[in-house]
Formats: C-alpha cells, sequence, structure tokens
C-alpha cells in the first residue's frame, strides 16, 4: 500500500495565509448555497461535558459538501473561564477527509477559522436580512467570534456608528481599542446593554452568561431592525420572538438538540418551530426563499453553527496553503 499523507495547517500557517475580509465571505457564502440547494449533510451538533465542575464543554460538529467533495469533523472546546489562565475560550481541531474512502485529507488548527466563519455567517445574515442602508451596529460580546463579527459587518456595511458591550471593562476597552485600530474608526464602549443595543439597525449579542438571563429587552429592539443572537447561554426575553415578521435560523436541525442556546427557551415554548421559521439562510443565499422584504420588517437571524462554514472556510485555506506552499505533510500510514 502507497503511503497516505495529510496536510497540517498550524495557528501560525493559518496567519500566514492572511486570509482577505472577501475570501471568509465568499467560502462561507458557497458553502450556505450548497446547503441551500440541498447538496450538503449535516448532522446536529453534540455535546461533551467532561465533568460539571470544569466552566465548559465541548462541541462536536459534523457534514459533508458535496461540491467541494469534501466531509469533515471540528471539535471545539466552550471554556468561559478561559481568559483567567490566558487562553481563548473556544479551542478547537478540523478533520478534513475524503467522503468517498475515509482517507484523512487535513488537519487544520480551527480556532480562528471558528472565530471567522461565525462571523462570515453574521455578516452574510446581515447582507441577506439587514436593511441595506443599516448605519448603527450594537453588538454585545467580545469573544473571538466577536471581532470578526464586527470587522465583517463593517466590511459589508457603511456603518457610521458601532457600540460594543460586554461585562467585563477590561475586556469590553480592549475589544474597542483593536477594533479602533484595525478598522480606523471610532467605536462607543457603552458601560450597559440598554445603551448598546437600543435603537441599533443591527443588533448582534454574543454574550457569555454562565446561566440563562433575560439581559437583551425586547423594548429595546426598533422597528425594522436586524437581530442576531447565538450566545451559548440566552440572554433575550422570551417575548423577542413576539415582535419578529420573519425568523431565520443557519439549520433547523439544529434547534432541535441539545441543551445550549440563545432561543432554546423558545424552542421549547413552541414560539419557534418549524411552522412559525421563515427559511433557513441557506435557501436565502440559494435564492430559494426571500429574505428581507421591506425595510419595515423586523428580522431574527439564530445561527448556532455550522459544521459545514467551517468546512467550506477550512477547505478555502487548504487551497491556499497548497498554493502558497504552507503548512505541513504529516505521514497517516
Amino acid at each position: 500500500m502507497n503511503p497516505i499523507t495529510l496536510h497540517y495547517l498550524n495557528a501560525p500557517d493559518i496567519e500566514a495565509l492572511d486570509m482577505s475580509d472577501q475570501e471568509i465571505l465568499d467560502a462561507v457564502e458557497d458553502g450556505l448555497r450548497a446547503q441551500g440547494m440541498g447538496e450538503v449533510v449535516i448532522e446536529p451538533r453534540m455535546h461533551l461535558v467532561p465533568d460539571k465542575t470544569y466552566p465548559g464543554h465541548f462541541n462536536v460538529l459534523r457534514g459533508y459538501i458535496a461540491p467541494l467533495g469534501m466531509a469533515g469533523v471540528k471539535v471545539v472546546g466552550d471554556f468561559y473561564e478561559n481568559y483567567k489562565i490566558g487562553l481563548p475560550s473556544e479551542l478547537a481541531m478540523l478533520y478534513l477527509a475524503d467522503p468517498k474512502n475515509g482517507s484523512p485529507i487535513a488537519i487544520l488548527d480551527a480556532s480562528v477559522i471558528t472565530d471567522m466563519r461565525t462571523g462570515a455567517v453574521t455578516a452574510l445574515g446581515a447582507k441577506y436580512l439587514a436593511r441595506k442602508n443599516s448605519k448603527v451596529l450594537g453588538h454585545v460580546g467580545a469573544r473571538g467570534t466577536a471581532y470578526w463579527n464586527v470587522r465583517l459587518l463593517n466590511h459589508l456595511f457603511d456603518l457610521k456608528e458601532i457600540r460594543v458591550h460586554s461585562r467585563r471593562p477590561e475586556s469590553r476597552n480592549a475589544f474597542g481599542a483593536q477594533l479602533e485600530k484595525d478598522l480606523g474608526r471610532p467605536v462607543t464602549v457603552t458601560e450597559d446593554w440598554e445603551s448598546c443595543v437600543r435603537g441599533a439597525d443591527i443588533v448582534v449579542e454574543a454574550s457569555r452568561l454562565t446561566k440563562p438571563a433575560p439581559m437583551l429587552k425586547t423594548e429595546w429592539i426598533k422597528k425594522g431592525a436586524l437581530v442576531m443572537p447565538y450566545g451559548t447561554m440566552s440572554a433575550i426575553e422570551l417575548s423577542l420572538t413576539d415582535i419578529m415578521d420573519k425568523m431565520v435560523m443557519d439549520d433547523w436541525g439544529q434547534a432541535r438538540s441539545g441543551p445550549f442556546g440563545s432561543l432554546r427557551a423558545h424552542v421549547d415554548a413552541g414560539k419557534l418551530s418549524e411552522e412559525t421559521l421563515h427559511a433557513e439562510l441557506g435557501q436565502i443565499v440559494a435564492g430559494r426563499m426571500s429574505g428581507r422584504e421591506s425595510d419595515k420588517e423586523t428580522i431574527l437571524f439564530w445561527h448556532r453553527g455550522l459544521p459545514l462554514s467551517d468546512i467550506a472556510l477550512g477547505a478555502a485555506m487548504l487551497e491556499k496553503a497548497k498554493r502558497l506552499g504552507i503548512g505541513q505533510r504529516l505521514r497517516y500510514r
């Protein structure tokens, strides 16, 4: 038997690829389009809680994208107190494999991939669901995915005001300073949720709560806004879905499993169901369902995180790495 090798991309390799904002968005959008066309397989995520005394859990995401000829599995730890030991809250690995014979293709450090693809799905959700003239962004949360949310939204929209908030002052101040440096525009750091969210055109809730709590009030959401909550623990009121003209998800199957997610209580209460769900984002990207149809529509987009986005972005990175000669070849057997 001939030796089998795989491509390995570590964190410095991923950084050396220097993926542009548009490259990230294009890759993830292609994955969403394949989903909308029914050319994928998505398995609901699985959770592993190794010990209830540890402040976190693992997520296991699995999927297949036919146009790419790629299957993949991502394992990502979600440990919200990692900042105390100088680590990101989310550390991940992505495994890409040949769906025809099961042989490994690549292993990638997926920590930054997780951040980038989450930001891309947030930004693409806004591309199809926010008002085109949206000017004010209210963003709660300062974890790794938050940076890419704001950066990629800023890439797509002519934002006049960017507001950010998070629980810890040192975290939100550093986040605001980093955004100002990288985006070259002022960022308002708020001391509370209301001043961050009230009246914003685009609202992103990416908080890090330890247990569900209704921190984001429905009354703060203005008519015609797009609201995108995706915290592990719900930070929204049960009434939020009552004011929505449309509700969209990345994948309805992700809502039917697991104890986590910002709209877990809404699914359990029947407020978000197959009957009340307007569409999955992939269906909208593929042109099979409508996105925003009026500036007056108030829209909710809940994304739980798709393995397809990891696979699509990982595949794009792998292709670029091969082209540029970045990464290592490892012998498998």
